[in-house]
């Protein structure tokens, strides 16, 4: 097996079972594998609600760690469809020309500036960077302000003794806290300034409902974003000839990445609290417990996709949910495709190959079943073209 391959941990559990329980804090979820079952629970936010407790849905439970509420992402409709309507336009920005011209500036300098290095661990050195760079376009901020992004490491919510660390979630939740102020004291063009200036329901948005935006902003992106960028080299170091593909047949671009995000599926899963007593896949899910909806899992079904445990760059038929699925599917789909749009096309026309010195795997435990998800570290050399 080789390093860029991401085995399908939960395939003998969907096929025989189509469900499978495990406890997250002692707080149960029974897990959702099938695509069909996914979907539809997705679907179905009356059934399976998302404006829980703050920070329940998450997988790992985060209610030990937040109080506020993130928005749109922790409320459903009609609130949800209210809320989302004052940000859509917002996050759809990224396919304006300017914007993608300006995340191809942040990765062609990335780029040059590792391969001057040669020898790079990817994930602190070029993933974290562009990825925290991209984001300023996203915020319409400076980019100076991705340092102090950058310093906090890929994770906002975790360190490396604990699934989730309170004290370093502190260090986002005062951070954006600081940001609004100034912002309230000096009116900008920002995300901030945007969503200060936004009415809800006839009322100006509350400051606690503007740190939720936030939260999911800074938050949502962040590690799933660093994973698709760190597995994607790792997969083209190990298939030269997809990144001659690639090269080849620019065009190829657009399904590729959906492909490559069908295949790595960044985000295992979320959650739902259950509203009401109701049968799952022939699993009683009972009222306030959880379910979870895990994508990762529902892209590798073999009854919707044929070869699922192979990266097919040109597959014609990719119903993927990597970005979730109904009322709340991800907001920044829009942002994370442009930037990937950008990096395959940059990477191609600048790296001539990729070899991987060493890589550490990024272990997900979900009870009964054992994830790949990424790489906690991954040095390889990138060598340039001539």
């Amino acid at each position: 097996m080789g390093i860029s391959d991401f085995p399908d941990a939960f395939k003998g559990t969907r096929e025989t079972k189509g469900v499978c329980p495990f406890n997250d804090q002692n707080d149960p979820v029974a897990m959702l594998l099938r695509f069909k079952d996914v979907r539809k629970a997705a679907h179905d936010y009356k059934s399976f609600i998302s404006g829980a407790k703050p920070g329940r849905i998450v997988v790992p439970s985060e209610v030990n760690i937040r109080e506020t509420r993130q928005i749109p992402f922790e409320v459903d409709p009609p609130e949800h469809t209210e809320y989302r309507a004052l940000v859509e336009d917002w996050f759809k920005r990224p396919l304006q020309p300017e914007y993608e011209a300006g995340l191809e500036r942040i990765v062609e300098s990335e780029l040059e500036r590792v391969l001057r290095k040669g020898s790079i661990e990817v994930i602190s050195e070029l993933s974290l960077p562009i990825q925290s760079k991209a984001l300023t376009l996203l915020l319409n901020i400076p980019m100076e302000e991705a340092k102090t992004w950058i310093s906090w490491g890929v994770h906002v919510f975790r360190s490396e003794d604990s699934d989730l660390d309170g004290e370093k979630a502190a260090i986002l939740y005062d951070y954006i806290d600081a940001e609004i102020d100034k912002v309230i004291e000096n009116p900008d063009d920002s995300l901030y300034g945007v969503l200060l200036n936004s009415e809800y329901q006839g009322r100006k948005m509350t400051k606690e409902e503007v740190k939720g935006v936030l939260i999911l902003t800074f938050a949502g992106g962040r590690d799933t974003v660093i994973n698709y960028l760190t597995n994607t080299l790792a997969y083209l170091a190990e298939h030269p000839e997809a990144l001659r593909q690639l090269e080849d047949n620019p065009e190829l671009v657009n399904t590729a990445i959906e492909e490559l995000v069908r295949y790595f599926s960044p985000l295992t899963h979320m959650g739902r609290v259950v509203a009401k007593e109701k049968e799952v896949c022939g699993h009683t899910a009972k009222e306030d417990t959880r379910i979870s909806l895990c994508w990762a899992s529902a892209n590798r079904d073999e009854g919707v996709f044929e070869n699922p445990n192979e990266v097919v760059l040109d597959r014609k038929m990719n119903p993927h949910i990597a970005f979730g699925f109904g009322t709340h599917k991800c907001l920044g789909a829009t942002h994370a495709r442009q930037l990937m749009k950008v990096f395959l096309r940059v990477l191609t026309k600048k790296v001539e190959s990729i070899e991987i010195i060493d890589a550490q795997e990024n272990i997900e435990d979900w009870g009964a079943h054992q994830r790949k998800v990424g790489f906690d570290s991954l040095q390889i050399e990138l060598n340039p073209k001539k």
